[in-house]
This record gives structure tokens, C-alpha cells and sequence, in this order.
């Protein structure tokens, strides 16, 4: 399956999650990547869009490579890629600091994108977590405990693209996982999309004010 850009993913994805229209459902989207999907979700199913703010630790001289991930909260979680952190022998102190590193950059986005936008509440409601697809999941893992202590009555994970051993690892974290295609032999997740142009700031914030004044006149 491929992706004309992320707009088109939120679309294919919203049509996917329509049975959960009448869930109370609130979109939790993973910035940056994860807003503009988000955005059609929320958009289609007439429910507020939120942020999970969580970050990736990446591993020593390989950013991209992730060691784990952390998210912000009240206590911040850390989830740890045991199997990474193993095959680069990576001491507890390392997590640490990346981690401490990590939750700056989350409070400098908080601050940026939500200011004092209240969060909705999600217990006893359909929570959604969206992002525009996983590779290892150890973000996805992170934000998925974090959405869970919050009490939700059903805790959805919604992708485009995910590698299928990811699919089946992120299934014991949640009630259900969304995941239109599952390609073997994955790769990147930017090689499923024909536009997967880095999504700045600016854009997140323009979605969150837009999906902000729209709620309202859904309701």
C-alpha cells in the first residue's frame, strides 16, 4: 500500500476507525508526524485531537536508531529497547541522560503547541493513538502506557504502515491495533509515502488551533 502523503493516510484511516464514531472518541496524535493523520481522524469522526508528547532515545553516534523513548506526564515514562541497549551495552546511565535531554525538548514542544489548552479527559472514554506509522515501536510502546494510566475505557492504536512483528508486540499494550498495511522486509516508513516531507511546528500548531475551532461547531 502506498501513501500519497499523510493526509491521504488520516483519510484511509478515518474510514477504518468509523465504527468508533459513537465511542466518545479523542484522537491522542504523535507530533510531529502524527498530526496531520490525526487531524483528518478527529476531523472525520467529529472528536477532539490531542498530543502525546514523546521522544525517541536515540542510541550513541546513531540518532536514528532507538534505544527507547520517554513521554511526558506527571511521571514521565521510559520505555527501553532491552534488546538494543544489549547488543550496544549501553549502561543505565546513558538512558538516563537521554532521557533528561528528551523531556526539555517535551517541555519546550508543550509550551509551543498546546500553551494552556486543557487536556480532554480520557477515562471511561475511546482513546486513539495515531501516528503516521511505526518502525521499532518503542515510541509507540511509551505513549501507549502513558494513554493507559489515564483510565480510558478502550485504548485504540491507529497506523498506516507498521512492520507485522511491531503490530503483534504493540497488541498486548492496547485493546486493538488499526494498521492498514504491514509490509515484510520494511525498511523506513518514509518509503511508503509519495510526499513524507518533515512536518514543522508551525504546521502542528496551525492543525491544533484549526481542530480546536472546529470541535466546538461539531458539536
Amino acid at each position: 500500500m502506498y501513501f500519497t502523503n499523510r493526509q491521504d493516510a488520516g483519510h484511509r484511516l478515518a474510514e477504518a476507525l468509523e465504527r468508533f464514531r459513537n465511542d466518545t472518541p479523542i484522537v491522542l496524535a504523535l507530533p510531529r508526524g502524527g498530526v496531520p493523520i490525526g487531524y483528518e481522524i478527529a476531523r472525520a469522526l467529529g472528536c477532539p485531537l490531542d498530543l502525546v508528547l514523546v521522544r525517541k532515545l536515540g542510541a550513541p553516534y546513531q540518532p536514528e536508531l532507538a534505544v527507547g523513548a520517554v513521554v511526558d506526564g506527571e511521571h514521565p515514562e521510559i520505555v527501553v529497547n532491552e534488546d538494543v541497549a544489549l547488543a550496544l551495552s549501553l549502561p543505565p546511565t546513558y538512558i538516563e541522560k537521554a532521557a533528561q535531554r528528551e523531556l526539555a525538548e517535551i517541555a519546550r514542544r508543550r509550551a509551543l503547541y498546546l500553551k494552556d489548552r486543557p487536556h480532554p479527559d480520557l477515562a471511561g472514554k475511546t482513546a486513539i493513538l495515531v501516528d503516521d506509522g511505526i518502525a521499532t515501536g518503542a515510541t509507540a510502546r511509551a505513549a501507549l502506557r502513558a494513554a493507559r494510566r489515564q483510565k480510558p475505557a478502550k485504548l485504540v492504536l491507529a497506523v498506516p504502515v507498521a512492520p507485522p512483528e511491531t503490530v503483534v508486540e504493540l497488541a498486548s499494550e492496547c485493546d486493538e491495533v488499526v494498521c492498514l498495511a504491514q509490509p515484510e522486509g520494511f525498511g523506513a516508513i518514509g518509503f511508503f509515502y509519495a510526499d513524507f516531507h518533515q512536518v514543522t511546528d508551525e504546521e502542528v500548531i496551525e492543525l491544533l488551533n484549526r481542530a480546536a475551532t472546529e470541535a466546538p461547531a461539531r458539536g
